[in-house]
């Protein structure tokens, strides 16, 4: 499912117009994206949490010439599957 597909759903299922779920989706989106860039955490009990991981800065190696490479340090989004959405899945 793409993100046209979910706006579409959520229409359908809530019987508001493809517009306003639009508005819906998107807003939700930008809820989760602000608590995350703040550092927070976004859970939502039966389905999962949002949040930051951070990861150090690190040596690697350039594939092509095997040269060494430093990495910077960076935050990277995680999610964890709730309760609720493992159960429905499985």
């Amino acid at each position: 499912m793409n993100k046209n597909e979910l706006i579409s759903a959520v229409a359908e299922a809530s019987g508001l117009t493809r517009a306003d779920a639009t508005k819906s989706v998107e807003g939700v989106f930008d809820a989760i994206t602000g608590a995350l860039k703040k550092g927070d955490e976004v859970r939502l009990v039966g389905f999962g949490t949002f949040s930051v991981a951070r990861r150090k800065a690190s040596t690697g190696r350039n594939p092509r010439t095997g040269e060494p490479m430093s990495i910077k340090a960076s935050a990277q989004p995680k999610f964890k599957a709730g309760k609720g959405l493992k159960d429905s899945v499985n």
